[in-house]
């Protein structure tokens, strides 16, 4: 023991603090104890049980049948003296640790050796690791089961490596990983305990996987010596996510943790999928010495896929014979904007996207054709049914979308699986879309055989216009109709913004009528699932911190009520973390897709209803902005309002959910 004067004394309470007769747990530093008082006599001991880790600070003083007092563990009963650290006989003669205390007036220190430097753990390792891959943000909950890996995170964070953000439900963690990585194409990771906390991060895991987007999830585990048996909190994390993710493994003590992650990493980036690594407890802070941290050093290539020459001749071949050929794109080709948008230059023919595709071609640009299918415009509609050669990019055929499968179809895509997935197509071609249109533009002659549909669009453009004015024209005694709110939206948000967008009527509506002039659009596009708007937008705001390309962009969420509830407490969050969010929420007080699904397969309209809260006075409680808009008059100032304010804001707009 080190004498008094070379020790660290750290007022831990007042005497006022502790009763005789009670026990409490106080920190010094960052070490637990169990500060004891009883008979007039203090004590201070290593709060930590040796049996399972139970807090003694937690339990209590007892007398036992021989007279003597006895701090007990509020776990399982173990007893300890609480002036000597010793067990009582039968239990292990292992003891307590106890610290030097004294009483300073009304004030109590516990005297502590000076900490050493703190070891380098595996989950240290493993998060160099991760920052190596360019892993810059952690959504997550802090739990008893991954208590060394949020140290090593910690780390991380006083750093400047790494950035977190406490969600209040894991789902919006994962959701929010999902949004990141849509909007960026980079991972970022969410960090749960064992057993529920590590369930709830799988339907956010299920959207970014069939909608392939890179995501990690860590998840803390029991300790490796109760695997199995059934322990609390104890599933097979292995099996609940075997089907979710590209590669899920467990980190045990003889694992190469670094090659773990990296591997992990390369897996979400390569395959743009779910990653999952399993730390039991017990080996988060074994000691890893000067073991190196991985990298992606030598380990990736430029992911560029040429197409084969002679179907690029075949489809320029195709392309010459047409008169009236059309490009419908996908979010397959999002990082092909300009190659798309040249191409349909070059055959004045219209570019009509997908929903999941909203926003990759301006509604403004004069080849924009607006979004086709269920969530579209009859522009599309027409156009689709006036071609006669499909020239399908990124696009996957989902039956949402509507494509003709009867049109001659040239196909191409990068992942070979997506060519001819749903039924067979003229042509599939196997290769980058930017790489694709390039090889065409470089061959296109100056002159084809096609028409000159500009003009055809304009006035396509003007006729829905028209009757979208018709439309706003709508009685507003039940609420306003969407068609006013996406008018609105169109007019005030920022073209350069990032708007993640719900499920329901809202949904269907945003793709109707809100017309896109540049912004990044993102949704819940295969999974389609309620709820997740706002979590998304943590995510992506978290992208305008952490990637310069897109600092300075506004963050914008759209919901209905139903799907604002999900997540409502998260509004919380953004509000701890200065998060610059404006949410839209469309407020019908009820659950308007299904009820209009009920009506439309002749069923009576059931539990649809919802009864909501003052959403607006709500974000207000929470310490954001919020406003409530019954009239169509003050959807205007209310969104700019909104926009202006800097921080978390929710404009809660009373909508007809018949006026979708």
């Amino acid at each position: 023991m080190s004498s008094s004067a070379q020790l660290e004394w750290i007022k831990v309470a007042n005497v006022t603090d502790l009763p005789s007769g009670r026990v409490m747990t106080v920190t010094a530093g960052t070490t637990s104890i169990c500060l004891s008082h009883f008979e007039d006599q203090w004590s201070a001991m290593d709060n930590r049980c040796p049996h399972q880790g139970g807090p003694l600070g937690e339990g209590s003083i007892e007398t036992g049948v021989d007279g003597k007092c006895w701090i007990r563990c509020p776990w399982h009963g173990w007893d300890f003296d609480p002036l000597t650290g010793k067990p009582p006989g039968g239990h292990e003669d292992t003891g307590q640790k106890l610290y030097p205390l004294e009483i300073r007036g009304d004030e109590i220190f516990v005297g502590l050796e000076r900490e050493p430097d703190v070891p380098r753990t595996v989950s240290d390792r493993m998060a160099e690791t991760m920052v190596n891959w360019g892993i810059k943000r952690v959504f997550g909950m802090v739990g008893h089961s991954n208590l060394g890996l949020a140290e090593a995170i910690r780390r991380r964070v006083v750093d400047g490596q790494m950035s977190y953000v406490g969600i209040r439900h894991e789902g919006a963690a994962s959701f929010a990983c999902s949004g990141y990585a849509k909007l960026t194409g980079h991972p970022a990771a969410c960090l749960t305990i064992a057993g529920p906390g590590a369930t709830n991060l799988l339907t956010g895991l299920w959207d970014a996987k069939v909608d392939r987007a890179p995501v990690l999830a860590l998840t803390g585990q029991v300790q490796t010596q109760v695997f199995g048996p059934g322990a609390f909190q104890d599933i097979d994390l292995a099996s609940a996510f075997a089907a979710v993710s590209r590669f899920s493994q467990i980190t045990l003590p003889s694992s190469n943790h670094a090659e773990l992650v990296s591997l992990a990493c390369k897996t979400a980036l390569v395959e743009r999928d779910v990653s999952h690594l399993i730390f039991p407890d017990d080996v988060q802070t074994i000691p890893a010495g000067d073991a190196p941290a991985g990298s992606p050093v030598g380990r990736l290539a430029t992911p560029v896929v040429l197409p084969d020459p002679r179907e690029v001749e075949a489809s320029l071949e195709m392309i010459a014979k047409s008169r009236r050929p059309m490009i419908v794109t996908g979010y397959g080709a999002i990082e092909a904007r300009a190659q798309v948008i040249a191409l349909a230059e070059a055959l004045k023919a219209p570019v009509l996207t997908t929903f999941k595709a909203k926003g990759l071609i301006p509604d403004s640009h004069p080849n924009a054709g607006g979004v086709l299918g269920r969530s579209g415009t009859p522009i599309a509609s027409w156009f689709m049914n006036e071609c006669d050669l499909i020239i399908a990019l990124g696009s996957s055929f989902a039956n949402h979308t509507g494509i003709e499968p009867s049109k001659p179809i040239i196909q191409v895509d990068f992942e070979r699986m997506q060519l001819g997935k749903f039924h067979p197509v003229t042509l599939p071609i196997w290769g980058e879309i930017a790489a694709t249109a390039t090889a065409w533009l470089e061959r296109l002659p100056e002159r084809t055989g096609a028409v000159d549909q500009i003009s055809e669009i304009a006035e396509r453009w003007r006729i829905w216009r028209e009757e979208k004015a018709t439309r706003l024209a709508a009685d507003q005694s039940n609420g306003l109709a969407s068609v006013a709110v996406f008018e609105s939206l169109t007019r005030k948000i920022p073209h350069d913004a990032v708007i993640a967008v719900d499920v329901g009527n809202n949904t269907y509506s945003f793709g109707r009528y809100f017309e896109p002039h540049g912004q990044r659009i993102l949704m819940s596009g295969y999974l389609g699932s309620i709820g997740f708007a706002f979590p998304a937008a943590l995510g992506a705001w978290a992208a305008t911190q952490d990637i310069p390309e897109y600092a300075g962009r506004k963050v914008i969420s759209i919901s209905g009520d139903g799907g604002f509830g999900q997540y409502a407490m998260e509004f919380n969050t953004a509000v701890k973390y200065g998060m610059d969010i404006t949410h839209i929420l469309l407020n019908n007080s009820q659950l308007g897709k299904i009820s209009k699904e009920q009506r439309a397969g002749e069923w009576p309209v059931w539990q649809t209803d919802l009864h909501n809260p003052s959403f607006s006075a709500y974000a207000k409680l929470c310490g954001g902005y919020g406003a409530r808009v019954t009239k169509a008059e003050q959807l205007d100032d209310a969104v700019a309002a909104a926009l202006a304010h800097d921080g978390p804001a929710l404009v809660e707009i009373i909508t007809d959910p018949e006026l979708v």
